[in-house]
């Protein structure tokens, strides 16, 4: 297959709460071609609820999915970690790998997702070796982002603050743009001028 039958995808990584939904949904209104919208949080509501664990030990089955668990932040403080166990990273892996059989199949994608984990962004790496990924990073201020948190429903204080370090941790992406200055309209204009101005990188950077 060419690369002119193969779609694209634009993958936003960030925090819980720092505004990737928002964004995706205003690409999707202002990009010309139509974009497909993937996001870790559409799986995530399809596990069993067996399978979603809150604070669950090992050995039970919420600890093998999705589990919410408390812990101590640097200062003490009790934040919220989303932890995946052997079924919950299998559910993840096959997510990244049905999301590039769509780009494989001329399907335009945006991504929405948190890289919790090193692993995760090496399986993208791997499962979309042959095709365009732009990679956007989104960040945001904490106070920002928890002032999101305790106006949304369903949303665990401190959770954003437990991904913080690690979801960026990797450092390189295509764009990076800070949604606690930026409206989700002026974030989406700058993903689309990069898109529209060069060929993707940060993906290949991070395979050398």
């Amino acid at each position: 297959m060419s690369d002119r039958d193969l779609g694209q995808a634009i993958f936003l990584n960030g925090t819980s709460s720092a505004g990737k939904t928002t964004i995706a949904k205003v690409l999707q209104s202002r990009l010309k071609e139509p974009y497909l919208y993937v996001s870790l949080d559409q799986y995530r509501d399809s596990l069993p609820d067996k399978y979603r664990g809150l604070n669950s030990p090992p050995g039970t089955l919420g600890y093998d999915g999705l589990n919410v668990v408390p812990i101590d932040s640097k200062d003490g403080k009790k934040i919220t970690s989303i932890q995946f166990g052997d079924y919950g990273k299998k559910v993840l892996h096959g997510m990244r790998a049905s999301a590039a059989e769509l780009v494989r199949n001329g399907l335009n994608i945006i991504i929405d997702d948190i890289l919790l984990e090193p692993d995760f962004l090496e399986d993208y790496l791997e499962i979309f070796s042959d095709l365009k990924v732009y990679f956007i990073g989104l960040f945001c201020a904490l106070e920002v982002v928890e002032k999101r948190e305790a106006s949304r429903l369903g949303r665990f204080p401190g959770t954003a603050e437990s991904q913080l370090e690690v979801c960026h941790v990797h450092e390189v992406y295509d764009l990076s743009v800070d949604t606690s200055v930026l409206s989700p309209d002026e974030c989406a204009t700058k993903i689309i001028d990069r898109i529209d101005s060069a060929t993707p990188e940060a993906f290949d950077k991070l395979r050398t």
